[in-house]
């Protein structure tokens, strides 16, 4: 089985965001690239993201890495928490929306995946956490993890501009609860899931896919909006992406950050 394996970072003052980077597997043999490194392999070139919402559409959602080949990763967003208060009670944060150069409001955060192999075998995209959100800089060991915080993925829908059939993706909340655990996110069976496919997590109130509204505009402690730097529109933040932190962990106004691996394979 052919894998593509995305490596990211998670960081969470508390800030916490998530930076994907790929490899490609040009073999059946697993394996990976960390940051930095490279892998050229042939294939196809890649495809511009797209709107999730409005796939028809090529949007510019900033640099993304991705992987090459008939089968591949195109873009993956970056899950971004952004700064957060720090309370005894209310410790669920939510990430920001995948934001846009020019007119394309916000949408829910979205991974791109190209199938244009001859033979369409299928597919599967997973994503595992490596390891705790974590900072090795503080000083008392045993508090160096948020312990028992779970990132969770919610919301999960799939769109196109092809005829393909579309992949079938997880309708139930993803926890990720255990550490360096795979869990699925969509499958596509043989003949499915061809040509370009967004894989997004929430929407906005603008869809017209009948999706829920999960975006709400990000507001700092004085309820002033927050300012999305890349694009230069107000942010907004996605309820369909949430890091939940229980009440008994300690948690430090620092940087925290993890490791998420996103896998795409071929299906036999």
């Amino acid at each position: 089985m052919k894998q593509q394996l995305l490596k990211a970072t998670a960081s969470a003052v508390l800030l916490l965001s998530a930076v994907s980077m790929f490899s490609r597997e040009a073999e059946a043999t697993s394996g990976w690239l960390e940051q930095p490194g490279t892998v050229t392999v042939e294939g196809n070139p890649i495809s511009t993201p797209i709107d999730p919402e409005n796939p028809e559409e090529v949007v510019n959602p900033g640099e993304s890495p991705s992987t090459e080949g008939p089968l591949r990763i195109d873009f993956v967003s970056t899950l971004d928490f952004g700064r957060a208060d720090l309370t005894a009670s209310a410790r669920t944060y939510t990430a920001f929306a995948q934001q846009f150069l020019g007119d394309t409001g916000p949408r829910g955060s979205f991974i791109q995946v190209t199938d244009q192999r001859t033979h369409a075998t299928g597919w599967t995209l997973q994503l595992k956490q490596n390891y705790q959100f974590r900072n090795a800089m503080i000083q008392e060991t045993s508090e160096q993890e948020l312990n028992g915080a779970i990132l969770s993925l919610d919301k999960s829908w799939a769109n196109s501009s092809g005829t393909s059939q579309a992949p079938t993706v997880t309708r139930e909340p993803i926890n990720l609860q255990t550490m360096d655990t795979a869990y699925e996110l969509a499958t596509a069976t043989q003949g499915n899931g061809r040509g370009v496919w967004v894989i997004a997590f929430g929407a906005s109130q603008m869809n017209s896919n009948q999706i829920e509204n999960t975006l709400t505009p990000a507001l700092d402690s004085s309820g002033q909006a927050i300012m999305d730097e890349f694009s230069g529109k107000a942010a907004y933040r996605n309820s369909a992406i949430s890091l939940t932190v229980p009440s008994t962990t300690t948690i430090h106004p620092l940087q925290y950050t993890t490791e998420l691996t996103w896998i795409l394979a071929e299906l036999p």
